[in-house]
């Protein structure tokens, strides 16, 4: 094409190479028939080594950084020039889907494949990572790859152990990686300039709406919760109804009340109670005390915080009236990571100009992008999925999607690289 834009007929063909290779990929696993990679697994590093040959054989310039990411570099028209950056995960969580976090990365390679099919260099070079580390899988902690890149690992984490009390550092020096040079997988601020991410959307809108992409406004911010509410434990034969502190019977006013109410203060706003656990736990005793968790998302802070603060609120006042306790601890809170408005206003132009229309929606689910957020502008594209379905083998995208998808990203790319 003139304009060196892809066709729909090399976007199909890309589309095609990247769902044999996220079959290939997905071939690397530590349970034969299950997907499941971890970091700094044996696994992890045979991914990275086969996605550094595919990033070679685009023109990329390839390495492993010191926290165990696998990074190209596709120069630009004047060596040395600051980079747009794209990527996602290559790690996975256990018995996972097999484009989550990978149809990030493969993609982005087809966007440099065609780069130098075509002879051509951009203004920015064109840098690609697979991070290490999204899922939080092994560790429990989470974004360490995209951490590695901006320096913001705490001084804990080296320390910090896996189901089997292998610490982090024991298993860098497994896979040749030195706990101490961690700092220098960090990036200097000036030699990037964006980073754009295509991910599965890993929920249903999309599909409803009956678009193959969109534009993400915001991955939510999230607060988690443990939760507590202590009556008065007795014989569920002898105490009548009229006199009891049932524990469990004021949760499940609260559970009800939480359905009912997150949706009225915004659509976009989520609450879950994930976990439940009552005691004494027996068929002929009143629940004396119940524990339960509680996490609320949204993509606006203070929307988000004002629905938590009623939802605590109401918690309360049901323990008063039944004559009970409850009791809170946030154990986790991450705000909400606003997506640059500039790079929103190219995804949509590209979107689009692919589809016809864009669609604007937050991400409820966590990505590198957050991390990435705290240095440099990000901008992420969602891909339709099947049913929503995510984290589980049934996770499935159409390559007709796929095709869209690739080419979106070719458009922004050089939109983003070009002004």
């Amino acid at each position: 094409m003139s304009d060196g834009l892809m066709c729909a007929t090399q976007a199909a063909q890309a589309a095609a190479r990247v769902m044999a290779r996220c079959d290939q990929l997905a071939e690397i696993s530590e349970t034969p028939g299950f997907l499941t990679r971890v970091y700094l697994s044996s696994e992890h590093l045979r991914a990275n080594a086969l996605v550094g040959e595919w990033m070679a054989a685009a023109g990329m310039t390839v390495w492993q950084d010191s926290v165990g990411n696998i990074c190209g570099r596709y120069e630009g028209l004047k060596p040395g020039a600051p980079a747009l950056l794209l990527g996602s995960h290559l790690d996975t969580v256990r018995n996972a889907g097999r484009f989550d976090g990978m149809l990030g990365v493969l993609t982005a390679i087809e966007i440099v494949q065609s780069l130098q099919a075509a002879g051509q260099r951009l203004p920015l070079a064109v840098e690609i990572i697979g991070f290490g580390d999204e899922e939080g899988t092994r560790f429990g902690i989470t974004l360490l790859g995209s951490r590695g890149i901006t320096g913001t690992w705490p001084d804990s984490w080296i320390a910090h152990p896996d189901d089997d009390g292998i610490t982090v550092a024991q298993a860098m020096a497994a896979v040749g990686l030195d706990a101490s040079a961690v700092r220098q997988a960090a990036r200097e601020v000036k030699d990037i300039v964006a980073y754009l991410e295509l991910h599965i959307e890993q929920g249903p809108c999309l599909e409803r709406e009956e678009l193959p992409l969109g534009v993400v406004t915001a991955i939510n911010g999230a607060h988690r919760l443990n939760c507590r509410f202590v009556g008065e434990a007795g014989h569920a034969g002898t105490v009548p109804m009229t006199h009891r502190k049932d524990a469990l019977a004021a949760a499940a006013e609260w559970m009800v009340f939480i359905e009912q109410i997150t949706p009225q203060h915004s659509p976009q706003l989520v609450a879950t109670v994930g976990s439940l656990q009552c005691s004494p736990g027996a068929v002929n005793v009143i629940p004396g005390e119940v524990a339960l968790t509680l996490d609320v998302r949204g993509p606006e802070d203070q929307p988000l915080a004002t629905l938590l603060s009623a939802l605590l609120s109401k918690a309360e006042a049901i323990a008063r009236r039944r004559g009970l306790i409850f009791s809170a601890e946030e154990y986790y809170h991450i705000p909400a990571t606003r997506c640059d408005a500039g790079l929103q206003a190219a995804l949509n132009r590209a979107v689009t100009a692919v589809q016809g229309r864009s669609l604007l929606l937050p991400s409820g689910a966590g990505h590198d992008a957050i991390a990435i957020a705290e240095r440099w502008p990000v901008g992420m594209l969602f891909v339709r999925c099947d049913r929503g379905i995510s984290h589980h083998p049934a996770e499935s995208v159409m390559e007709k999607d796929v095709a869209s998808a690739i080419q979106a990203y070719d458009r922004v790319v050089r939109d983003v690289a070009t002004t």
